[in-house]
């Protein structure tokens, strides 16, 4: 269908060599988007953006100036910044006494700090282009709460506020800036969890009408729709993708 079709359309993916981010990655590639993987691995994310066809630029979303550098190098390299995906992001798993304040720091700036910077950085070259397309990863965590998850939860609620005062500030710009919410998608963040939280397997698949964990491609369409025409009169959302367990009681 033309209107998602995304030729000429150039995308940069935080975390985009794994996970949920490779899978958006691999979306909007399919749609004909040329696709910035950013990431700290420079093997990973050179071996994703051979995959998909894309270009691989390593950042670390910690850094500020890796973050403006990203979409200047974009630029310089493809001509132009249309869409941004804000993947990247980390999770220290504590009950909220046992934090380290680095600790506390360090999630909430690689998951947060880094979106709204790059966004800052996307801003001008979106302009440039008209409009764009603003991709915010949200979480679960941005509606529900977990006693192993105060930074993360934090920090993914932060992201659906701060998604919804972006739409506002740039509607005018004809940049949409929306958030997906994915719910339990099997990567290695929550083979982690699986393995740290006893029985959190078990309750997943019991909420989940769907009867299944997510899987990175479960993220695809999602990225190419939010990415597309299709989506210009939608913004400030915040989308669950979790096979329905947001809506189980």
């Amino acid at each position: 269908m033309k209107a998602f079709d995304l030729a000429g359309r150039v995308a940069i993916v935080t975390g985009g060599n794994g996970g949920i981010g490779l899978g958006m990655a691999r979306g909007l590639a399919a749609a004909g988007a040329r696709v910035v993987v950013a990431g700290r691995d420079a093997q990973k994310s050179a071996a994703a953006a051979k995959e998909i066809g894309g270009i691989a630029i390593e950042a670390d979303v910690l850094q500020e100036a890796d973050c403006r550098a990203l979409a200047r190098k974009t630029v310089a390299q493809l001509g132009r910044l249309d869409i941004l995906v804000n993947n990247a992001g980390i999770n220290i798993r504590r009950q909220p006494q046992e934090y380290a304040l680095d600790e506390w720091h360090r999630v909430m700036d690689s998951n947060l700090t880094s979106a709204f910077v790059c966004s800052q950085a996307a801003y001008p070259e979106m302009l440039k282009n008209g409009g764009g397309k603003i991709i915010n990863i949200g979480s679960m965590m941005s509606i529900f709460g977990a006693s192993f998850t105060t930074a993360y939860a934090a920090s993914k609620g932060g992201i659906v506020q701060m998604t919804r005062a972006m739409a506002c500030a740039w509607a005018k710009d004809n940049i949409q800036v929306n958030a997906v919410l994915p719910g339990w998608i099997d990567t290695d963040l929550t083979r982690g969890a699986r393995q740290q939280v006893e029985g959190l397997n078990e309750r997943v698949l019991a909420r989940t009408p769907a009867g299944r964990w997510g899987t990175p491609a479960d993220l695809a369409g999602i990225a190419v729709f939010l990415a597309s025409t299709t989506s210009d009169f939608l913004t400030g959302t915040a989308i669950p993708v979790d096979g329905g367990y947001s809506v189980q009681g």
